[in-house]
């Protein structure tokens, strides 16, 4: 199986090169982020004719996922399905060929110390309830998405520059790795130790791209049954360069199930 996920800052602005790429690298699964559309408005007949389902829990303007699969796709669920962030479209999650998949936008958290960062914080303490709740860690899983942090030094450009500040702030750390402990293993850090690979680049920095002035903020975590299966993680730094990218790129990892 080969998985992928994308933020499209918007999938309707990024729908050329999303069909391009998924034509061209033929994933079985590929999970979005930020569609920014609501489900009636959203581009379904460009991937059915790809050969691909469609999951979709959308939102006019703001953040939207959904998952994208050449398999039929069961047991398809959406949000927390509480009272907690009831309109809050970041979680959408379904079961593909037996492997139970979760893609997720995590919230940015704007500031800290802001209320949108008390909701990042509060967000990521109920996803890792969620994990517990739906799953087991002996059960094939997948987590996959946005997730809006730079766990470690070498997942940002310059971590004593931003250390402390949205993205990389010990807080951020503390609540993601209260969620790994579930039993989630980063596939891409599996097969690549080295500094400099990023998976987002801000628009706002000149030139920011070709100075690989990034984030590794876009992840595959999985439990150990399914992590001995990983095959391969890498990011895709090309498409970042295709016409009119988003500012995140494409992560893609392999599993032989």
């Amino acid at each position: 199986m080969k998985i992928a996920t994308f933020n499209a800052a918007s999938i309707r602005a990024r729908l050329p090169m999303t069909l391009e790429w998924m034509a061209e690298n033929e994933p079985d699964v590929l999970a979005v982020q930020e569609t920014k559309v609501e489900d009636d408005k959203f581009p379904i007949g460009d991937f059915e004719d790809l050969g691909y389902h469609v999951a979709l829990h959308g939102q006019k303007s703001w953040n939207g996922v959904c998952l994208l699969s050449r398999s039929p796709m069961s047991n398809i669920r959406i949000g927390f399905e509480d009272d907690l962030m009831p309109t809050d479209a970041r979680i959408i999650s379904a079961e593909i060929d037996g492997i139970e998949i979760v893609n997720t936008y995590v919230p940015n958290g704007n500031t800290v110390g802001s209320e949108k960062w008390a909701y990042k914080m509060a967000w990521l303490e109920r996803f890792a309830r969620l994990l517990r709740e739906r799953y087991r860690p002996d059960h094939p899983l997948i987590w996959l998405g946005d997730i809006n942090v730079a766990r470690h030094p070498i997942d940002v450009f310059d971590s004593p520059k931003v250390y402390g500040g949205v993205g990389h702030h010990p807080d951020e750390f503390s609540r993601l790795d209260a969620i790994l402990d579930f039993g989630l293993a980063d596939m891409f850090r599996k097969f690549n130790q080295e500094p400099g690979q990023f998976t987002f680049w801000d628009f706002v920095i000149p030139n920011g791209f070709k100075r690989n002035i990034g984030w590794r903020i876009d992840h595959i975590y999985c439990p150990p049954s399914l992590a001995e299966r990983c095959e391969s993680c890498w990011i895709d730094k090309d498409a970042r360069t295709m016409e009119r990218p988003s500012d995140h790129t494409f992560v893609v990892a392999e599993f032989d199930v």
